[in-house]
């Protein structure tokens, strides 16, 4: 995933999206996305069954009146997000999701998650 037009975020993960809203980042995550999550979590993430629907990501977040609830949950999703990708997942000794660590930097990693925003299911 080509992330040279981002801001550079060094070498520790951040805990939360940096790029949350950010137009180039959203432009870069429709790239990473389409080349390496699609074929598993759908075009344009619509999931067709197989793998998590990923616009459901955060959607319990959206629900949470209470503002400072609703930043610890899209903290607490951001996380989940970053640990998943670069470990991947596996279950039962069934490799469900590989992992991106050394594919993915973290600037890819975020850029994906900002794009994955824009397409949250409507309620």
């Amino acid at each position: 995933v080509d992330t040279h037009t981002l801001p550079a975020l060094g070498e520790e993960v951040r805990e939360k999206n940096p790029y949350r809203g950010l137009a180039e980042a959203v432009k870069v995550g429709v790239s990473g996305y389409t080349q390496n999550c699609a074929r598993c979590h759908g075009l344009e993430a619509v999931s067709g069954g197989m793998s998590p629907d990923l616009r459901e990501l955060d959607s319990e977040c959206l629900d949470q009146k209470d503002e400072e609830k609703k930043k610890a949950c899209f903290k607490e999703v951001d996380e989940y997000f970053m640990s998943t990708t670069l470990k991947g997942k596996v279950r039962n000794g069934v490799e469900k999701m590989p992992s991106f660590k050394g594919t993915f930097n973290q600037e890819a990693v975020w850029a994906i998650k900002a794009y994955l925003e824009t397409r949250r299911a409507e309620n």
